[in-house]
């Protein structure tokens, strides 16, 4: 399909595929250089793929480091993008504008370092070094090439006061923390349970939770290693070790430890965990799914074979001022910084 000779804030004229689709969900964008006037360009620095994503391609090439990095350039170079076919998820990057159009709404200025805060499954991406620092083995990865932004895309200008890892490790899952204080919110001293606890979004929504009035906090991790490390940041109220892809152990660890939950907020970067999920939930409660492993065909058809009456959220990444906010979790909260410090090997 010829691309389209007038720009669209959404970025369709971008799309290359012959259907009618927005960039997420194409097949091939046009990741031309030349911008169109509502558009920014940023020399990229460094790529944060999502978990769900790493840890299907990690466990796909049996954790061959050269042999992701072989697959990550092919996608990138087949589809104009960085998307995972089976997850269909991206992740973020950093990097520095390098060109504003004359049209662009986002208030960017040419030479500010920014982290982008849409996914990189519809940002135009080239990358120009072959990936050659990156070893392949962890989910940030040192990049040279260019990304382009689009009138409706979101970007924000990175902190002075934090490494970059550990300001792109936060802004790829700070709508996490701000849709789980919306929600925790609603409630009147919630129980509050997160699946994936000690990983970046989990940390971040137990820290928000905490802050919104939850009355109790259960962190549920798979190992004894994970625990020690969250219970040693007093993020969480309980920390409990559970298969969160067994419905039933996860209800129980729940149940255990004061539960069930008025909200669930379910972080985890493997697929399986939905059941378990609306298990661990009171009646009249809420789920929210941010991992991007998550069937929502199976846990909606999950709850009603379950006879639940529970809201499910679908986390989809954006919530107004959710990057300022999760970055300032990190000032107000040490334990967090240092969890994620350390997963980045900061």
């Amino acid at each position: 399909m010829p691309t389209l000779l007038t720009s669209d804030p959404t970025g369709r004229h971008r799309v290359r595929d012959e259907r009618a689709v927005l960039p997420q969900a194409a097949e091939r964008l046009d990741a031309r250089r030349e911008l169109w006037p509502d558009e920014v360009r940023v020399r990229v620095e460094r790529l944060n793929l999502d978990a769900a994503s790493y840890r299907q391609l990690a466990e796909a090439h049996d954790g061959d480091g050269a042999a992701v990095r072989r697959a990550v350039l092919a996608i990138i170079a087949e589809r104009g993008k960085m998307q995972n076919p089976v997850t269909g998820s991206g992740g973020m990057l950093v990097g520095t504008v390098e060109e504003v159009g004359p049209e662009s709404p986002l208030g960017l200025r040419v030479g500010q370092r920014v982290a982008t805060l849409v996914s990189l499954s519809l940002t135009p991406l080239v990358v120009e070094d072959d990936l050659a620092r990156w070893d392949g083995l962890g989910e940030q990865v040192p990049c040279d090439g260019y990304a382009v932004l689009f009138g409706r895309s979101v970007a924000a200008v990175l902190p002075e006061d934090l490494p970059t890892a550990l300001s792109l490790a936060v802004m790829d899952v700070c709508g996490a923390p701000a849709l789980t204080r919306r929600v925790v919110a609603q409630y009147a001293a919630p129980t509050v349970a997160v699946l994936g606890g000690g990983g970046k979004s989990g940390s971040l929504s137990l820290a928000a939770a905490r802050e919104a009035g939850a009355a109790r906090t259960i962190a549920v991790v798979p190992d004894t290693a994970e625990t020690r490390r969250l219970a040693a940041t007093g993020l969480a109220d309980e920390v409990v070790v559970a298969d969160a892809r067994d419905p039933l152990a996860l209800r129980d660890a729940v149940t255990g430890a004061g539960g069930p939950a008025d909200v669930t907020v379910v972080c985890v970067d493997v697929p399986g965990c939905e059941g378990g999920a609306v298990l661990s939930t009171a009646e009249r409660g809420t789920v929210v799914f941010f991992s991007m492993a998550t069937s929502f065909s199976a846990a909606a058809l999950g709850a009603e074979g379950l006879a639940a009456d529970v809201t499910m959220l679908v986390g989809n990444g954006y919530v107004p001022g959710h990057a300022a906010y999760a970055l300032d979790l990190v000032r107000r909260h040490p334990g967090v910084g240092e969890l994620l410090s350390e997963r980045v090997g900061r």
